[in-house]
């Protein structure tokens, strides 16, 4: 696998975290995003989607096999996709809209962008699989 196909990807994912997590909460200040789902995007929880974004953007730095790393990320991801299709299922974005469009927005496409990072991930563990049993 090309390396910085794997670097680009781990910033980029690193990156939306951060961003999204900030400018969509208006960095921690927006109170619609926590009352939308105070369980899981409390601030406590949007500090942690921060902290991901951060392991990843640290992650692109690793010029050794991260396979097991990768697969650790995929796993968190795929739990903010069950957790974003578990909220959609059950409450109505017009609201989260009414009250404030980033925050719409935020509710919106997180779990999408999740799902399309976790294949990413999954892409890199078999990816790093492979050339490891070279």
């Amino acid at each position: 696998m090309h390396s910085s196909i794997k670097k680009n990807g781990l910033v980029a994912a690193g990156l939306m975290n951060i961003g999204g997590a900030l400018i969509c909460s208006r960095f921690f200040s927006n109170p619609t995003i926590n009352q939308a789902d105070p369980v899981v995007m409390s601030n406590f929880g949007l500090l942690m989607i921060v902290i991901w974004g951060l392991a990843y953007i640290g992650a692109s730095r690793i010029r050794a096999n991260i396979m097991w790393l990768v697969a650790a990320f995929a796993i968190e991801k795929l739990v903010y996709v069950l957790a974003w299709l578990n909220w959609l299922s059950h409450n109505d974005l017009s609201p989260v809209y009414a009250s404030d469009f980033l925050a719409g927005v935020f509710y919106s496409i997180y779990g999408l962008n999740d799902f399309v990072f976790m294949l990413f991930f999954i892409w890199l563990f078999v990816s790093e699989k492979t050339s490891d049993t070279r």
